[in-house]
């Protein structure tokens, strides 16, 4: 009875193995892209961990909404790998992806504010010279003299006692 308790046991195992497996080769791996709302231009931060829920990296983070890829720059523990980039200029809503060297694929949103430029501005037509400024019409004041110190530099009044290169 004991060994066929131990024979079940072990299918039982091997057919839940089975089923893990190929549940966690499809996982989203865990990563981080942020802050999830940046002005046009401004800077952006990717990070993954490999030994806690990430993977290693197979390249750059990409986007349309990147400036250029985000590289991979900094290491550190639990398999870091972490980047800034810089977003475009163009307001909206993008999508970065991340591709593991395992061949997962994984996007994270995010969205570049601001509202964009609906019409351009038009230059000037006046023909006419622009009027003098007030600043333009008066005289530049003289230049400050300097004045040079005099005697030994104060150095304190010693109120905290000798120093320990003192006694």
């Amino acid at each position: 009875m004991l060994k066929k308790a131990m024979i079940g046991a072990l299918v039982l195992g091997a057919a839940q193995l089975a089923v893990i497996a190929p549940a966690t080769a499809t996982t989203d791996p865990s990563w981080y892209l942020g802050p999830s709302e940046v002005g046009p231009g401004e800077q952006i931060y990717a990070e993954t961990r490999a030994g806690a829920g990430g993977c290693t990296p197979k390249g750059p983070v990409t986007s349309p909404g990147l400036a250029e890829p985000i590289t991979w720059t900094i290491g550190g523990n639990f398999g870091k790998y972490g980047g800034y980039g810089r977003v475009v200029k163009t307001p909206g809503k993008y999508v970065a992806t991340l591709t593991c060297s395992d061949g997962r694929k994984s996007t994270r949103p995010f969205t570049v504010t601001g509202v964009p430029p609906t019409t351009t501005t038009k230059p000037p037509t006046s023909t006419k010279p622009p009027k003098p400024t007030k600043s333009t019409t008066t005289k530049p004041k003289a230049p400050q003299v300097a004045v040079k110190p005099a005697g030994a530099p104060q150095t304190g009044g010693g109120a905290f006692g000798p120093m320990a290169w003192d006694w």
